[in-house]
């Protein structure tokens, strides 16, 4: 995994509240086997319509996800979020996140930017006046930055998901952070545990 400091792009506006990881990407398309290809997924039922917000043109190549409250609801799925990054999201935003979602992004380099109610309504607000606006999220100083709208404001994330996101740690380079323990621990593991061979 990347580390991730800042990002900076333009942002999809999603003015829906309480999508849920279903909504994100639909169990039809849990049967594949690899992390990748789930963003042809994503919304995938929503996209059917025309006037979907991934469908209009003025939000293409967008990195960032403005959402409303309660996003990421639902079932513990790994694959909404593998979704949204295969599709090219960076960021979500949005006010209130569901937590196993949160845990879920930043194993995966997805920064799950959680903002007060009125910083949120004010971005996506500007994102749908102005598909071009550029946002950065800086996620060494917690900043949500949209100098074009007048707009600059703070973003919760915890703190050990800050830093693996900084140092680009998924759950396997969390783990090899600690390989030297592992490695003693296994070279005196054998003495305690039971055995088969036969006592003399």
């Amino acid at each position: 995994m990347e580390p991730v400091h800042i990002v900076t792009g333009r942002a999809v506006p999603l003015d829906r509240s309480d999508v849920d990881t279903d909504q994100i990407i639909p169990s039809d398309w849990l049967k594949r086997i690899e992390r990748t290809g789930f963003g042809a997924g994503l919304f995938s039922e929503w996209r059917d319509a025309r006037d979907f917000v991934l469908n209009k043109q003025e939000y293409a190549g967008a990195t960032i996800l403005v959402a409303g409250p309660n996003f990421g609801t639902g079932s513990s799925r790994e694959h909404a979020v593998w979704a949204l990054v295969d599709y090219g999201f960076r960021v979500v935003i949005s006010p209130r996140i569901a937590d196993i979602f949160k845990n879920n992004s930043t194993r995966s380099g997805l920064v799950p930017a959680e903002v007060d109610a009125d910083l949120g309504a004010a971005i996506m607000e500007a994102v749908q006046r102005t598909p071009d606006l550029e946002i950065t999220v800086d996620v060494e100083r917690l900043l949500v930055e949209a100098p074009a709208a007048g707009i600059s404001g703070p973003f919760r994330l915890d703190g050990v998901a800050r830093e693996r996101l900084l140092l680009g740690l998924d759950d396997i380079g969390v783990t090899l952070g600690h390989a030297a323990e592992i490695t003693q621990f296994e070279q005196h593991r054998s003495a305690w545990l039971p055995t088969l061979e036969p006592t003399a």
